[in-house]
């Protein structure tokens, strides 16, 4: 079993995008439009390398090219186990534990395959502050979420309005690559992720997770 005290995590992080309901709602008939034509009908994955994995009580760092980042309050997914084919019956046996994720973005109107250059500066995915034993979550599919910049929440969701449920996923994925332990999974963003600025402080809080808080600072001049 992987160190459950390990963040930031030794394996890789990665992101999943259009698994809630709300997010497909929100895209409307762009959903349908070329070149895909439908929504998605397998997982779609990117990855957040490392330098832009960053803990609890860092500071996220707002480029001068985008003075407002989007928040993307996310529950991280961490691998203990090798997972590869697995079925969603035993997706969760794979399952070390539970943490808190923002998956930080410059705002985009890209929903299929995202720039890196949106997705992936310097410290674009803040991980924390534990990571909770998957034993004492009773379901990952039902926990509320909510953001709050500079103590006023701006947003809350659920992972009951995930497309693909926890296990799910795990199985979809692995039915085409290898998680192995260490490996973080983010479930996916829910639509309308609030923007912060420059001197604002981000929270994302999840129920039985607890609570990831970052302040957002500009990022150095080379």
């Amino acid at each position: 079993m992987w160190n459950l005290d390990e963040l930031p995590p030794r394996g890789t992080v990665y992101g999943t995008l259009l698994n809630y309901r709300s997010t497909l709602d929100a895209l409307g008939d762009q959903v349908h439009a070329a070149p895909y034509k439908a929504a998605p009908q397998a997982p779609i994955l990117y990855i957040k390398p490392r330098n832009t994995l960053v803990g609890h009580g860092d500071p996220i760092r707002v480029p001068v090219d985008a003075p407002e980042l989007e928040m993307g309050a996310t529950l991280g997914v961490v691998i203990g186990r090798t997972a590869c084919r697995v079925s969603a019956d035993h997706a969760m046996d794979h399952v070390a534990g539970y943490t808190i994720m923002n998956d930080v973005s410059v705002p985009h109107a890209s929903f299929y395959r995202p720039s890196m250059r949106f997705k992936c500066r310097d410290s674009f995915c803040p991980i924390g502050p534990v990571i909770v034993p998957r034993q004492t979550v009773a379901n990952p599919d039902a926990l509320n979420i909510s953001v709050a910049v500079d103590g006023v929440v701006l947003q809350t969701c659920t992972t009951a309005d995930l497309i693909r449920s926890v296990g799910q996923l795990i199985a979809d994925i692995t039915e085409f690559m290898t998680l192995h332990p260490g490996d973080v999974l983010s479930v996916g963003v829910a639509a309308g992720s609030p923007r912060a600025r420059v001197g604002q402080r981000a929270c994302i809080t999840i129920d039985g997770i607890g609570q990831l808080d970052n302040i957002l600072i500009a990022e150095e001049t080379p």
